[in-house]
């Protein structure tokens, strides 16, 4: 190698030295990639058709095995490259900050494909997913904790590299005092919603797909993120919380611990109505609805007022989307009953309509017998 650089230096001597070393590094960097190239489609066309596992794999790795060959390219040719010293320490502080990108990098993709190895035993398409829902929220949350912490390790070790911020981070934890008071009040958000989060892994008031119910919006659970939730909302919109809400505030969750639900229809019909009609009716649509689950089913007068007489049919559903349907197909199949086959269940208004006391004063008082007591009339 030394007897091949020589040769290089003679035929290049017009070139300035600084310029060859890093001619040299770069070039090694080319190589690097281009032999990573080479193996990458020999390795596919040998292995990926039989285990189609290692393609996927390559493609996880692609990035850090790159960076990878490139560092060790670079640290073979770099004491041998013609750098003055002032280049040569600064190409070296590069090549040990790479390092350290190189490893965080490397953490994070094994983090990553450790919880997408793991979750592949579990799925979200099916109607009772609760151990699934349960450890996929688990581990996403904890993913992206680790993430976090890996990428401030990373770049906190990285940033020590430099003199200077070193010398500032020695002054800022020796003044302490008021200086860190400020960084942590400003930090205070940004933990807090990490403690909710590892507190929300842990405990679990909700889960990925859990229906809920949020400042008066009606959602499922889309994504549970580092510091904030995404709540997409029944008209498919988004609704972004911090975690600490979830810790800090109450709020609903229909899918806690089952996905079935029971869901209420009220009507409003007339006193003279027959409940045991509408209630017959009720069973026979329930009974011929797919989105029923056969285990409730019932009605009951829950009110009485001075004009109508109020009902409560309840009836249940597999999951909070299908309770929704079911109870609008219900409480339009016992609309369309009463409207045709039971139309004086319709709520009326009655009054009762009669002379003034003062109009039968005189005939209290002569009693005359032509003229007998107007009686009161009743009117519906």
């Amino acid at each position: 190698m030394e007897d091949i650089l020589s040769r290089f230096e003679r035929m290049l001597g017009w070139v300035p030295q600084w310029l060859v070393g890093v001619g040299l590094v770069v070039g090694a960097i080319v190589v690097a990639l281009f032999v990573y190239g080479i193996a990458a489609r020999i390795i596919k066309r040998a292995l990926g058709m039989r285990w189609p596992a290692v393609t996927l794999l390559l493609q996880r790795v692609a990035g850090p095995a790159r960076l990878a060959l490139c560092l060790v390219a670079v640290a073979l040719v770099l004491p041998l490259a013609p750098l003055n010293d002032v280049l040569g320490q600064q190409l070296r502080h590069f090549f040990i900050v790479a390092v350290i990108a190189l490893i965080g990098w490397i953490t994070v993709r094994a983090v990553d494909m450790g919880a997408a190895r793991y979750l592949q035993r579990f799925r979200l398409d099916t109607d009772e997913n609760f151990l699934a829902r349960k450890h996929v929220t688990q581990v996403r949350v904890f993913k992206r904790v680790l993430d976090t912490l890996v990428v401030i390790i990373a770049v906190s070790t990285a940033l020590m590299t430099f003199e200077s911020v070193k010398q500032y981070g020695v002054s800022l934890f020796a003044s302490a005092g008021a200086a860190g008071l400020i960084v942590g009040l400003a930090a205070r958000p940004l933990l807090s919603n990490l403690i909710a989060g590892v507190q929300i892994a842990i405990t679990q008031p909700i889960r990925i797909e859990d229906a809920v119910i949020i400042e008066n919006e009606w959602g499922w659970v889309e994504d549970i993120a580092s510091t904030y939730v995404v709540v997409r909302l029944w008209d498919w919109r988004r609704m972004v919380v911090p975690l600490s809400y979830f810790i800090e505030r109450p709020f609903q969750n229909w899918t806690r611990d089952t996905q079935s639900l029971i869901g209420a229809i009220t009507l409003h019909v007339d006193y003279c109505t027959d409940v045991s009609r509408i209630r017959q009716r009720l069973e026979q649509a329930v009974g011929d609805s797919k989105l029923w689950d056969g285990a409730v089913v019932n009605l009951q007068v829950i009110e009485a007022s001075p004009r109508s007489i109020e009902l409560r049919a309840l009836v249940s559903a597999r999951s909070a989307p299908q309770s929704w349907d079911l109870r609008c197909e219900i409480r339009e199949k016992l609309l369309a009953f009463i409207r045709e086959e039971m139309p004086e269940a319709f709520p009326r208004e009655r009054a009762l309509i009669s002379p003034p006391l003062a109009d039968f004063s005189g005939t209290f008082e002569h009693d005359d017998a032509r003229s007998p007591p107007v009686p009161a009339r009743a009117r519906s």
